[in-house]
């Protein structure tokens, strides 16, 4: 670490006799005499190190101008370490010193060697400050931006007053919750909400993905590791468990877990303790845990391919969030908030939709729900020639989903037949699309054609 030692004494001999001893040991040396302009040099110059004579005025030797001055500089930097240095033995103003913040304390005259080695041991501790101070300052931003947004969930529909009115109503506990629905119905949403509502709601939320985590990456990932507990581990990390500690855990698509990593999780849950790879040492963790998935757990319990005992572990409250096609005019509410968002991204101002866009909407089953609900607004809003929205600009294959209700209990010929009518009447007698929407060749598509009478 470069250091800037600063010195200051009234005494123009201690000055150059400490500017001498010091100069071959550290970067750059300062002296003042004077401590009127001591915070504009300490400002100008970034010094680490301040040695700091107690007694300025003659016949005061009572320390207080070295406490005084000791407060000014810590006030503006409290990583610099002040060493204080005075020719009067006092234990009393030592302690004093200590106590308000001093590094050290040194007596005139000293001991050169043990006075380099305070500086020393002074600019590791600025080091270790600074460093600190980064710290706190990194995990403040991180806080800040994996804070739960502000905004207001979308949704006047019954179904999704009762989710929140659910979420209101467990939010401040620290009971487990298991959040379920479709894909795309908002369910990492409703966690944040939770979070948001929480009493740890100034801690960090972290999410993890359990679906898009290996099976040898799982203990790391989660329980962290030690330098050197495997061949790639080449320093010490903490897993999403610590790092979460005091907040809240999302662990989203748990169902996807296998059964022997849900015996790890289990454990963890159970004992509210980690053990790091590479490490036998329990280090115990703080969460709020929230998981969510779109399975059946219980169907899969029956199967055998997910833990009973883990399943009462994680869902103390359950949450069931509606598919869009059940909201009724959210899906028109979300649509408008959609609309101003992407409109505003791309600089399209004054779209709106008019009545026969909405009837689409609201009639569409939005199988991909809220997400793709969103998606099909922003190609709406890219692709948009006019100010007005109309049934012409949303792009929905309504056709195919009808077509799946349609087809249950129907033999392999009347599904494929009803497939390719449905695509022959989506893409308006082009076969060159209908072909590629089938993924087969427009060959066998005249086949298929004359075999099914089409």
């Amino acid at each position: 670490m470069k250091s800037k030692i600063l010195i200051l004494d009234d005494n123009k001999s201690v000055l150059t006799a400490l500017e001498m001893l010091l100069q071959s040991e550290f970067d750059q040396i300062f002296t003042l005499k004077n401590p009127n302009n001591l915070i504009s040099t300490i400002q100008q110059h970034a010094i680490d190190v301040v040695l700091l004579d107690m007694n300025f005025t003659a016949g005061i030797n009572n320390g207080n101008e070295g406490i005084f001055w000791l407060r000014q500089i810590l006030k503006y930097d409290s990583s610099i370490s002040v060493i204080l240095i005075t020719a009067y033995g006092d234990i009393e103003l030592a302690v004093k010193a200590v106590k308000e913040g001093a590094f050290d304390f040194i007596l005139k005259p000293w001991d050169n060697n043990k006075l380099i080695s305070t500086i020393h041991a002074s600019l590791k501790l600025r080091k270790s400050n600074i460093e600190n101070a980064s710290l706190l300052k990194t995990a403040h931003t991180l806080k800040q931006e994996l804070k739960p947004s502000t905004q207001i969930l979308i949704g006047q529909s019954d179904p999704m007053k009762q989710v929140m009115a659910m979420v209101k109503k467990v939010a401040n506990t620290d009971a487990n919750i298991l959040i379920t629905g479709e894909n795309g119905t908002g369910k990492e949403l409703i966690a944040r909400e939770i979070h948001r509502y929480s009493k740890r709601n100034q801690e960090i939320m972290l999410c993890v993905d359990m679906g898009a985590i290996s099976n040898t990456l799982f203990e790391s990932e989660l329980f962290g590791h030690t330098k050197g507990s495997f061949t790639d581990a080449k320093e010490d990390r903490i897993g999403k468990f610590e790092a979460a500690d005091k907040g809240t855990l999302f662990l989203d698509e748990i169902g996807n877990l296998s059964l022997s990593l849900q015996a790890k999780m289990l454990t963890t849950l159970q004992n509210r303790t980690i053990i790091k790879l590479g490490s036998n040492t329990p280090i115990p963790i703080d969460i709020r845990l929230i998981s969510a998935t779109n399975k059946d757990l219980n169907a899969m319990i029956a199967d055998g391919l997910f833990r009973e005992d883990l399943l009462y572990r994680i869902n103390t409250i359950t949450i069931e969030l509606p598919p869009l096609r059940n909201r009724g005019n959210d899906i028109a509410l979300l649509a408008e908030f959609f609309l101003i968002k992407y409109a505003n991204k791309y600089d399209k101002q004054g779209l709106k939709i008019n009545q026969n866009g909405i009837e689409k909407l609201l009639k569409y089953k939005w199988p991909g729900n809220v997400r793709e609900l969103q998606h099909t607004m922003e190609k709406a809003v890219i692709l948009a020639d006019d100010k007005v929205l109309n049934e012409n600009s949303f792009l929905l294959t309504d056709t195919n989903i009808n077509l799946q209700q349609e087809l249950q209990g129907k033999t392999i010929e009347e599904m494929e037949r009803e497939m390719i009518l449905a695509s022959i009447h989506k893409e308006k007698g082009n076969m060159s699309a209908v072909a590629k929407n089938l993924g087969i060749t427009r060959q066998t598509i005249y086949k298929k054609l004359k075999r099914y009478g089409i």
